[in-house]
């Protein structure tokens, strides 16, 4: 089986390997999103991660809402995020989210956030109130919530379940040996607890990680972080590819670019590992076409898996 080479795939940070190479978006289509999303006063984590798929998801009709405000309370060094104090919450969000769904008639949206470790729930209340206002206004519409770590609060990992999103997701980012350099407010075991407390607390619930590669990982350190998220039961695995949003000292810079068959090697891996649906490639992101986990996952329960 092909395994990950310990040479760097590519000696320069100034250029990108040809499979990042993606198609023009449609200009006409980006303008009337980024004007619907601006008139509701809402952000979507395209926008505010930089994200290399912002084109072809905006082009399809699909996007990411970013709730809780766009200045995070952390400053974790592969984000594009500002960092700072935020503003008050605004109350009108929940239902402004819903009502832009309902207006792009979404069958699958996803809702993350800024870390908030200023309020007391950390966010909990207000993602459970976007939920419920989605479902108000857009019943069959599917959720699936990307959420920080509350800090493994239970109340506010129980407050978010409560609500009953398709998908919970929560993302590990890297491996062990360098979430402290990577998300120096955060924690590997940490982050896993809550994963495992989403299971505890409703076991129907689908959950999710993400994986970020190119910071200097090795392939053991790479199947340990999916063996441990096997262990606490997640359901869904996304890799991708680490690339630097500035060159800020803030961020990080790539160690090494991945090809596409060490994307795939490691998709095989996870399958063989137990997972209900991985995705994994150069472009890959946590929200990418994430409709297709969630389906994948509900098949595997039609058949009795």
């Amino acid at each position: 089986m092909f395994t990950i080479s310990d040479q760097r795939t590519l000696p320069s940070q100034n250029r990108l390997p040809a499979w990042f190479k993606q198609p023009l978006p449609d200009p006409v289509k980006i303008h009337f999103l980024k004007t619907m999303f601006r008139s509701s006063n809402l952000h979507t984590v395209c926008e505010s991660a930089r994200c290399p798929n912002m084109g072809q998801c905006w082009g399809a009709g699909v996007a990411t809402f970013m709730v809780l405000g766009d200045i995070c309370t952390r400053a974790c060094r592969f984000c594009a995020v500002p960092a700072g104090r935020p503003r008050d919450l605004d109350v009108r969000e929940p239902e402004n989210v819903a009502m832009t769904v309902q207006k792009m008639n979404l069958r699958y949206v996803v809702l993350t956030s800024v870390a908030r470790d200023d309020l007391p729930d950390e966010g909990a209340k207000h993602f459970a109130e976007t939920i419920q206002a989605v479902r108000r206004r857009s019943p069959k519409t599917k959720i699936e919530v990307l959420i920080p770590d509350f800090s493994a609060k239970s109340q506010s990992l129980k407050t978010v379940v409560a609500a009953r999103p398709e998908v919970i997701s929560h993302n590990m980012e890297t491996v062990a040996r360098l979430s402290a350099k990577v998300r120096p407010q955060a924690s590997y075991l940490r982050s896993l607890e809550v994963l495992r407390r989403f299971k505890e607390f409703d076991a129907a619930i689908f959950t999710k990680s993400s994986l970020m590669v190119g910071l200097g990982e090795t392939h053991e350190e790479i199947l340990q972080v999916m063996a441990d998220l096997r262990r606490v039961q997640c359901d869904i695995l996304t890799i991708g590819q680490y690339l630097a949003p500035t060159r800020d000292k803030r961020h990080l810079r790539v160690e090494r670019f991945y090809t596409p068959e060490e994307f795939e090697s490691l998709a095989q891996h996870g399958r063989q590992m137990g997972f209900k649906h991985i995705m994994s490639g150069p472009l890959v992101r946590s929200s990418y076409i994430a409709e297709e986990g969630y389906k994948e996952c509900m098949e595997g329960v039609a058949n009795g898996e």
